[in-house]
């Protein structure tokens, strides 16, 4: 491993007020394939998600369904939110819950620390607040309602109207903190990524922070305030906590705990939708300063996935469970689809049609039909055992060249967060193999016995280059990468593909001849007409 320090990347924690929908699994997808990148490169890596359980929204939420609060969050997260992890291949190394007693104990050592301080103060409340949101308006936040809410305002996010609330709460000190985060986001250009995430916080920032309450009094379901149990500490100044409580914030000094929190925190990378950048990229790191702890590395916000034009939402009736995609495509294809077609840190817009064509052409067609064409030659032509290839003709160098300029332009963008150029680099070079097969012809030279070392040099070229696929996909593709990894016969002399090292994935000549190498079934089997595939409902 490269160095003590972990690559920590974490998702937001979710709400767990409904069932998740693919909007919901578009985000821990990025966070997934970003820490298996990571991992691949040789580094350690801590990948945390999990669940934001408290506040008005879950209480009321339970109510409606006559449950108790916890009662209701178990539920959800042990018949929903956890399965879903399975379902899109998931390898998060911890699931925080904000109910759990490490959480509880962590809010609640945070805020006893800075109630000590000029940072926390008492005082009165009086304006909009949208449950929706979770989230004290402005008024210049608020839009005019239109249909049903004609004359009333709205939330600009959720359509519905805001509450009007009056309240003697603790309030945390966020105006004396514009100085110190102009500060630092002049000096870090990329603590907020994109650019156009960057430059609204910052905008925001300049016109002036108002002190926020950080607990709630008309409130029960949520974490006691230590010094006023007649409060609850407000939802988010909860929820932000995870990305520490998680990792042993607050242990007893020369404890595991302790240790882990030394050599975890800062976090490296906030992936978070663009509507809660604000809690993470002014509250957030204002928190951290009153507690003299280091900011994270970068927030990222990604952007929305868009269905009939507007964002992805239950309330909406637009939410698509991820099962009623991957139950069609599997959960390869889920993956690969939403990173490889929408720029992340963009608005993109879900079509099932997209969708079923860039399954059949990039996936299917592609590089499924290249794995069972190569797989199936070797069988066919050398008994199913890779040959020793011969000189290599310039045709073959030049398969070479490209791959390694994919496997450095897939690295150098998938640290980068720019999911769809590194996984298009590797989709290209897929391409490539495809074109190398097509003007080499094995098929022709296995009919001329004069050319039968050119054929063997041929099917190892492809299986070499197939084997760089593997790798440089794994990430992505993580179950068919794994079942093409065997039938390359690859692992009893590589090792496991999820410990292969993506840097050195472009060295020529890895996979050794005599590998036993298997046809097996298609990767991505063709699928039913679009048309008359039952696709998924939004309601």
């Amino acid at each position: 491993m490269t160095g003590d320090k972990a690559f920590y990347v974490t998702t937001p924690i979710y709400y767990v007020n409904d069932a998740p929908h693919i909007g919901h699994a578009y985000t821990t997808i990025a966070g997934d394939v970003l820490a298996r990148w990571h991992r691949q490169r040789g580094e350690a890596v801590w990948f945390l998600t999990g669940t934001d359980e408290h506040g008005t929204k879950v209480e009321r939420t339970a109510e409606d369904h006559n449950v108790e609060p916890q009662a209701w969050c178990d539920t959800l997260v042990e018949e929903a939110w956890k399965p879903v992890l399975e379902t899109i291949d998931a390898s998060n190394d911890d699931f925080i819950r904000t109910t759990s007693g490490r959480h509880r104990d962590g809010v609640q050592r945070f805020w006893e620390q800075l109630k000590g301080t000029q940072y926390v103060y008492e005082g009165d409340y009086e304006g909009p607040y949208c449950v929706d949101c979770e989230e004290f308006k402005v008024a210049a936040d608020l839009i005019d309602g239109t249909g049903k809410f004609a004359g009333e305002k709205v939330c600009p996010i959720h359509g519905r109207p805001v509450e009007m609330l009056s309240e003697t709460n603790w309030f945390f000190k966020l105006s004396a903190f514009s100085d110190r985060l102009l500060e630092h986001y002049a000096t870090n250009p990329n603590a907020i990524e994109p650019q156009s995430a960057r430059n609204e916080v910052v905008s925001f920032i300049k016109q002036g922070l108002d002190d926020i309450s950080m607990s709630r009094s008309s409130v029960s379901w949520g974490v006691p305030l230590p010094w006023d149990e007649t409060q609850v500490v407000y939802v988010w100044f909860d929820a932000l906590l995870n990305y520490v409580t998680a990792i042993g914030y607050g242990a007893r000094e020369g404890s595991p705990e302790a240790e882990k929190f030394q050599n975890t925190w800062p976090a490296n990378v906030h992936l978070v939708g663009k509507d809660i950048l604000r809690f993470h990229a002014v509250f957030w790191p204002a928190m951290l300063m009153a507690a003299d702890l280091p900011l994270p590395e970068t927030v990222f916000a990604h952007g929305w996935l868009l269905v009939g034009g507007e964002k992805m939402s239950k309330s909406k009736l637009t939410g698509i469970a991820p099962s009623q995609i991957i139950d069609h495509f599997g959960s390869d294809a889920f993956r690969y689809y939403f990173l490889r077609s929408i720029q992340f840190g963009s608005d993109g817009s879900f079509s099932w049609e997209d969708m079923s064509a860039r399954y059949t052409s990039e996936l299917a067609n592609g590089f499924g039909n290249l794995v069972s064409r190569a797989t199936a030659m070797v069988g066919r032509y050398c008994d199913g055992v890779l040959p020793e290839p011969g000189a290599y003709s310039n045709a073959d160098l030049a398969l070479q060249d490209a791959m390694m300029a994919a496997i450095e332009r897939a690295d150098a963008a998938m640290v980068q967060l720019d999911f769809a150029t590194g996984i298009g680099a590797v989709e290209e070079f897929v391409g490539a193999i495809n074109i190398y097969v097509t003007e080499q012809e094995p098929w022709a030279l296995a009919k001329d016995p004069a050319s039968a070392d050119r054929l063997r040099t041929v099917l190892y070229v492809i299986c070499e280059a197939l084997r760089v696929v593997a790798v440089a996909h794994h990430a992505t593709m993580p179950k068919s990468t794994l079942a093409l990894w065997g039938r390359l016969g690859a692992e009893p002399h590589l090792g496991p593909l999820g410990e292969q090292p993506v840097q050195d994935a472009g060295r020529w000549g890895q996979l050794p001849p005599g590998a036993a190498v298997t046809k097996g079934d298609a990767l991505f089997p063709r699928l039913e007409d679009p048309a008359a595939a039952e696709k998924p409902s939004s309601e």
